[in-house]
């Protein structure tokens, strides 16, 4: 893959806050693999708008409190 994304997120945490959902259950609900589950929380990959959506609605919070985007540096 190419160079890791600036894009950052909780996914982890809030999988856990969800009582300890897996990877695989994650990816099943938003209909995903779970490897791609697993490269989003690495910050290996960005998932598209309407994925991060679904995301932020299986743990039913707003999309900034799973992703977030670092703010440029001067």
């Amino acid at each position: 893959m190419g160079k890791p994304t600036r894009v950052t997120n909780e996914i982890r945490a809030l999988r856990f806050a969800a009582g300890e959902m897996t990877q695989a259950e994650l990816a099943d609900r938003v209909g995903l693999t779970r490897q791609t589950i697993i490269a989003i929380e690495q910050g290996r990959y960005s998932p598209s708008l309407e994925v991060a959506f679904r995301i932020a609605r299986v743990f039913g919070v707003p999309l900034e409190r799973v992703f977030g985007y670092p703010e440029e540096e001067s």
